[in-house]
């Protein structure tokens, strides 16, 4: 197959994005495919060109990324960077390589990516892609109406409020039980996410929410294991835990190899892990999420109830991504998750 990855973009994850997009075009490639690997901002070239023999020199055209820094990206300096600085997503060329290749392997993260926007305009194109349908990303990359769809389902949330950024001023800080947790309302890799002890903490923690974004989302702080469930096709793959050596499962914490200590199948009894799966499932048929996708949880030390944070539906396909380990359990490396995700993904565009 001719097959696109889009990478980049103008997330937070823009660099986190690279790295996985570079694991799945070299995973494709080693499967027999010709892969071209965009950065879907930036794109090839300056200008239009004709773009049907570049398959054929897919490693000369495709953009090599580099490791994951410990910083988010500055998105500003990269629009600056951007040489015909057309205010289109899409960078030169990127539109016709896609409708060239017989599908594109979404590997973005972040804002733009998994929120459903890029699958609409892709959809709206008649351009095959990889992963859920644009009104599930949509749902579910944004944190605050996604509970409400989760928790309607029966699946158990943090509680929790949003505030949009004209509200701030004068939101009562004693309103709220403390501790908490401060995040942006659509963002990802836990960028902007504070935990709040006290009243006096909470403005610091908003500020840092509200510079990424203009609405978010604070909720009880649930002390406990974490953990997270891929499902694949509506089912749910080995749970695995995740414990940060320091802190929380932060940016630096996820993408800084051995910063965590990863367990698949987690140590946990038969009914919880089937409970945390069952969760996993429902959020999934929740969201009207139909191919692929990763859900968050934490388990309370001191009840031992589960709480599902939010779902991924783009999840991470770097060298320390949570959803490859999960595959590997069940005996599919990555190379054969790459090309599952592409089979079960093609299966909405036969219908």
């Amino acid at each position: 197959m001719n097959i696109v990855v889009l990478a980049g973009g103008l997330s937070t994850e823009r660099d986190v994005s690279f790295k996985s997009g570079e694991m799945v075009s070299r995973a494709l490639r080693a499967k027999g495919h010709q892969v071209i690997m965009l950065d879907v901002f930036m794109g090839y070239g300056e200008e239009e060109c004709d773009v049907s023999d570049f398959f054929s020199r897919s490693e000369e055209v495709s953009f090599h990324g580099g490791d994951i820094p410990n910083e988010a990206p500055d998105i500003a300096k990269i629009k600056a960077s951007r040489k015909d600085q057309s205010d289109c997503f899409f960078g030169p060329n990127v539109m016709a390589l896609c409708k060239e290749a017989d599908v594109t392997f979404l590997a973005l993260h972040g804002a733009d990516g998994e929120d459903g926007k890029v699958q609409a305009a892709l959809e709206l194109m008649g351009i095959k892609f990889t992963g859920n349908s644009f009104l599930g990303c949509a749902l579910a990359m944004d944190k605050n109406m996604a509970k409400q769809f989760m928790i309607a389902k029966g699946v158990p949330c943090p509680t929790g409020i949003s505030l949009k950024k004209e509200a701030a001023a004068n939101f009562d800080a004693n309103s709220i039980h403390y501790p908490c947790v401060v995040k942006p309302n659509c963002g990802g890799s836990s960028i902007g996410v504070t935990i709040v002890e006290d009243a006096k903490d909470l403005k610091q923690a908003l500020d840092a929410a509200f510079f990424w974004e203009e609405e978010v989302v604070i909720e009880d702080y649930i002390k406990g294991r974490e953990f997270s469930v891929g499902v694949v096709e509506g089912k749910a793959l080995p749970v695995i835990e995740i414990a940060p050596k320091e802190g929380f499962y932060d940016y630096k914490n996820k993408y800084l190899p051995g910063a965590t200590e990863d367990t698949c199948p987690a140590l946990l009894d038969e009914k919880t892990t089937k409970e945390m799966q069952k969760y996993a499932e429902m959020t999934m048929d929740a969201l009207g999420l139909d191919t692929y996708a990763r859900m968050d949880f934490l388990m309370d030390e001191r009840t031992g109830n589960l709480y599902c944070l939010e779902a991924n539906t783009l999840p991470g396909m770097t060298p320390t991504s949570l959803l490859p380990q999960e595959a590997a359990v069940l005996g599919i490396d990555f190379e054969t998750l790459c090309e599952k995700i592409i089979e079960i993904s093609m299966k909405k565009f036969e219908k």
